[in-house]
């Protein structure tokens, strides 16, 4: 493929799939995009329109063929496409798959042209064109840095900036483009999805095949399903009618094979089945699919609750309440063609190996890649599903409810044979935008804005998702009120009430170690706090005079209003400000805090969902789910995620793992009283050992512990298991007080079964009697293909952080309260690395290392 700009003044090479930022990057035209100042530097891309040429051999005879098709599985976004200078089709929608008839247009030897336009102009042009009412919002708030109108593309709403995300409105073909030539018929889409039929016991497996007929008669042929390890086979008489049409097949699973089904992560095993499909008709050839089948069933469980004004808000999978534990996924580059399965697999597998079972596919970014999907399958997370509008009302003209048609009717076909989507969600936030009047719209003209809502979301996505799609559950919106949304006529007075639904919660202001603050939600898919991501991460796209936490570059990375202000503020609660004189020691003083304050922020708050989850209080409780904002970045920037930019662990990561534990203590005070939950996601009910330990900050030794046998922790469920008041724990270990002593605790069992260590502090650790500054030394070894690190301490060391730089794994444990001599800790490297290059890359930094 070739490139050139709108004036012809730039030619180049390109790759497919790709977009022009990569091409130009790829053959030096420009640096990376990410470093410094670029993404406002490198603007003119986005507003220049751009051309994708090629000329190609036909590899076949074109007079065999009834019909010939050119499909490209992804355009990013507005293009004219001309074969042989015949104009075939145009896109505007990123999402959708085009395919277009070529077969009079096609020879031996062709030329095709993908002619661009700005997106950022079209989007301009078709707010211009809207001149009945003005959509709101115009622009992204100017901290965004970003450009005007998203609202009025279907492209990646994120691309023209976010509060943790730059301004690339990239241009390409971002996926497959192929040429189809076929007689007869032809395959294009291909679905399994499983039934289990409570009448008969017995799973059903219904196979959908979607054909493009273009024999003028009818075509007879059979059809047959084989599942060898479920010793099921059948076969179908089936007849495709000219024209698209679909055919549906039910396949009855042997009742004799015992089917096992698929399960979230910690809740049981992936099973997957292999099934072949084989379409022999009595014209041309004969096709044969070969797929996976997963049985489960999902249900939103949305009923009355004893006791509790509102409905439940939780999932069941394969009939077990399950609790969902997970974070937000927002797309892991700017440049989708970077993103690659490697990529995907580094980060979902991050989320499995911190516990987590379900991710929100959130709906400003893209449907994901069909391997993101894959990879969820086969590890067991979950996937609540928005479609793709964020933060912002729509238009819902007939052009553009046609596009948005066209890819409902796509995503939904190409991705609903995934047994990890348990949830189709039809936006994020833009109930509560209307409802909580986001855009101070003037009540005369809310009816108009009310209609468009019920006319895209209800009266069409849905639609076609419940016409497409029977095996999961459809919400029009989160945060939302469920059904009781529904009763109010789609868009609730409150969405963010405590007693349906979901919520999303953010308050930077408040103190976060204090649990009151939070809502005791039915389920939390959206809450967080900001961090910086390490050194290491922003040393790759900065220079020198950038390390400070009031640059120039710290103030353009920040997109979020006040953000880097708020992060200090919550520090302040607890910890003292870094006030070195060095600058650069500052500013990494600064970037540790910001991290151990966010991953201590978002713990204190998912502790309080997890521990909420068995009980109602005052009419609330019951919460089933905690997804925090946000798992991923798009970029090197200050952000709520606690994966960094490359897949680094943040400490938020590191305390995911032990917050999202399938078994773990959780201890809050109540007016002076001391309660210890045990929080459980195991099947079974638990006897076990509750050990807590008081330390005072100043000795290793322990002041006193407290072993309480036989407790008995219940199976998937959270209820308090200790109590006591603070005075008499204090008393009973003489010398404490609350600014001199810590408390410990963890759980154990006689077979090996233990959950973390888990800690409360007594008094913010600004004003901790006894702490002092602490000599650790790291010994290390290698053993197969980890590496062994041996911490010693001379004194209680809170928030111990290894760090090796850009050498790319991760440490089994970090950010962890060191209250004993020795610690153990195993780093996993995702690359070669050695002894000597870990020792030179490593830090090892604790709380009194900030000065």
């Amino acid at each position: 493929w070739r490139l050139r700009s709108g004036n012809g003044s730039l030619s180049l090479r390109a790759e497919v799939p790709g977009c022009v930022h990569t091409a130009l990057l790829r053959r030096g035209l420009i640096q990376d995009p990410y470093y410094r100042f670029n993404d406002a530097v490198y603007r003119w891309i986005s507003l220049d329109n751009w051309t994708y040429s090629r000329t190609f051999k036909t590899p076949f005879d074109i007079r065999k063929w009834q019909k010939v098709n050119l499909v490209f599985e992804g355009v990013d976004t507005v293009a004219q496409i001309l074969l042989n200078n015949v104009t075939v089709g145009r896109t505007d929608n990123m999402f959708n798959r085009y395919s277009f008839d070529i077969t009079s247009v096609i020879k031996e030897v062709n030329f095709v042209e993908v002619r661009f336009l700005s997106a950022i102009s079209y989007a301009a042009e078709q707010s211009r064109g809207h001149r009945a009412y003005s959509i709101p919002p115009a622009c992204p708030p100017p901290e965004q840095k970003g450009e005007c109108h998203v609202n009025f593309i279907r492209k990646e709403q994120c691309s023209f900036s976010w509060d943790w995300g730059p301004s690339f409105p990239t241009q390409g073909i971002w996926k497959d483009v192929r040429i189809e030539a076929y007689n007869d018929y032809h395959l294009i889409y291909f679905s399994l999805t499983p039934f289990f039929v409570k009448s008969a016991q017995q799973w059903r497996l219904e196979i959908e095949a979607i054909f493009d007929v273009v024999s003028s008669k009818p075509i007879a042929g059979c059809v047959t399903v084989n599942i060898p390890k479920l010793q099921t086979q059948q076969t179908f008489s089936v007849k495709l009618q000219p024209g698209e049409g679909s055919i549906v097949l039910l396949v009855n699973i042997n009742k004799t094979s015992a089917v096992e089904a698929w399960w979230p992560n910690g809740h049981g095993k992936q099973t997957g089945y292999n099934v072949k499909t084989t379409f022999i008709m009595e014209t041309g050839y004969q096709i044969e699919k070969f797929s996976k089948a997963y049985f489960r069933t999902v249900e939103l469980v949305q009923e009355p609750i004893p006791g509790s004004p509102g409905r439940s808000f939780y999932f069941r999978i394969n009939g077990r309440p399950i609790f969902l534990k997970g974070s937000n996924w927002i797309p892991a580059d700017s440049f989708q063609d970077r993103v690659t399965y490697d990529i995907l697999r580094l980060l979902l597998k991050s989320a499995a190996d911190a516990n987590m079972n379900a991710l929100r596919v959130w709906g400003g970014g893209v449907y994901e890649q069909d391997e993101f999907y894959d990879i969820c399958d086969e590890i067991g997370i979950m996937i609540w599903q928005d479609f793709m509008f964020a933060c912002a009302l729509y238009p819902a003209d007939q052009n553009y409810l046609a596009s948005v048609r066209a890819e409902v009717l796509h995503q939904v076909r190409r991705l609903r044979s995934h047994p990890s989507i348990i949830l189709w969600s039809g936006n994020n936030e833009n109930e509560a935008a209307i409802s909580s009047n986001w855009f101070s719209i003037p009540c005369t003209k809310r009816e108009i804005y009310i209609r468009d809502y019920l006319m895209l979301y209800v009266k069409n996505i849905r639609e076609i998702v419940l016409s497409e799609d029977r095996s999961r559950p459809f919400i029009a919106s989160s945060p939302t009120n469920g059904l009781e949304s529904v009763k109010e006529g789609w868009i609730s007075q409150d969405p963010y009430d405590t007693h349906y639904g979901d919520t999303h919660f953010y308050d930077y202001n408040s103190d976060c170690w204090n649990w009151t603050v939070y809502p005791k939600t039915r389920f939390a898919s959206e809450y967080g706090f900001q961090s910086w991501p390490s050194f290491s991460t922003i040393e790759k796209v900065s220079s020198p005079e950038d390390w400070s936490y009031i640059s120039n570059f710290s103030l353009h990375r920040q997109h979020h209003d006040s953000g880097n202000v708020q992060m200090l503020q919550e520090i302040w609660h607890h910890f003292k400000l870094p006030q070195s004189t060095d600058p650069v020691k500052k500013f990494k003083d600064t970037i540790y805090l910001t991290q151990v304050m966010q991953a201590q922020c978002t713990k204190t708050e998912t502790e309080f969902y997890r521990a909420s989850q068995s009980e109602i209080i005052k009419g609330e409780g019951h919460t089933m789910g905690a997804l925090y904002w946000q798992l991923n970045d798009i970029w090197q920037a200050p952000s709520w995620a606690s994966l960094e930019y490359g897949g680094k662990w943040k400490l938020l990561h590191y305390f995911a793992q032990n917050f999202f534990a399938p078994l773990l203590p959780v201890a809050y005070e109540n007016q002076g009283v001391l309660y210890i939950y045990g929080v459980s996601d195991l099947h079974v009910d638990q006897k076990l050992t509750l050990r807590v330990i008081v330390h005072a900050w100043s000795s290793l030794e322990p002041v006193c512990t407290l072993a309480k046998e036989g407790v008995t922790v219940k199976a998937q469920s959270a209820f308090p298991i200790y109590k006591e008041s603070i005075s008499d724990v204090l008393e009973r270990c003489r010398n404490c007080t609350r600014k001199s002593c810590v408390i410990t605790f963890c759980l154990v069992g006689e077979d090996g079964l233990q959950s973390p260590t888990n800690y409360f502090f007594l008094s913010s650790l600004k004003d901790a009697v006894g702490l002092e500054k602490t000599q650790i030394s790291a010994s290390l070894s290698q053993q197969d293909d980890t590496y062994i690190f041996v911490l010693q301490t001379t004194a209680i060391a809170p928030f111990v952080s290894l760090d090796v730089g850009s050498i790319k794994g991760r440490f089994s444990d970090n950010g962890f309260l060191m209250t004993e001599k020795k610690k153990v800790v195993v780093f996993y490297p995702w690359e070669h690395t050695s002894v000597e290059e870990l020792e030179k890359s490593l830090t090892l930094m604790s709380l009194l290392d900030v000065v």
